[in-house]
């Protein structure tokens, strides 16, 4: 299953970034993974901006795509659990999923219609920076469980 990790943004912190590519390093074992950013639109009011931010991530999505929205509003899991959903997803033969982070203040009505499920990290709000580095170490934790690996201990 090929995974991608799409996030709305640039990753300018410096030892977020260093530690995000050294899990995206990680991730490489297990799967096909990649990691688009596109711009965030911070020049507009926030409903006008949701709606480019949504054109910018649509331009990254092909039909047939598995989208995954990580949202304040999804389903949480475990780190057991999540590995667990990965899985679920392999089983299914899912060939593409997109795990999908968007800007400030959230998705367009449009990606929301698009996404085929929404997941949350936390009912804890953090920085825009920190959750693409959250994101990758759960979705690293989540290998290393199915492959039965020492990590997640």
């Amino acid at each position: 299953m090929q995974v991608t990790f799409l996030s709305t943004g640039k990753t300018t912190d410096k030892l977020i970034a260093e530690q995000c590519a050294m899990y995206v390093k990680r991730l490489i074992k297990y799967t096909t993974f990649s990691w688009k950013e596109t711009t965030d639109i911070k020049s507009l009011p926030p409903n006008e901006a949701k709606i480019k931010e949504g054109e910018l991530i649509k331009k990254h999505l092909s039909k047939g795509d598995w989208v995954v929205l990580l949202d304040e509003t999804g389903k949480e899991f475990t780190s057991q659990a999540f590995a667990q959903y990965i899985t679920k997803k392999q089983i299914a033969n899912i060939k593409h999923i997109v795990f999908v982070l968007g800007g400030a203040h959230g998705f367009s009505d449009e990606i929301y219609a698009l996404a085929n499920e929404q997941l949350s990290l936390s009912k804890m709000t953090f920085p825009h920076q920190m959750v693409r580095l959250i994101f990758l170490e759960q979705l690293y934790r989540a290998y290393t469980i199915i492959n039965n690996e020492p990590y997640h201990h």
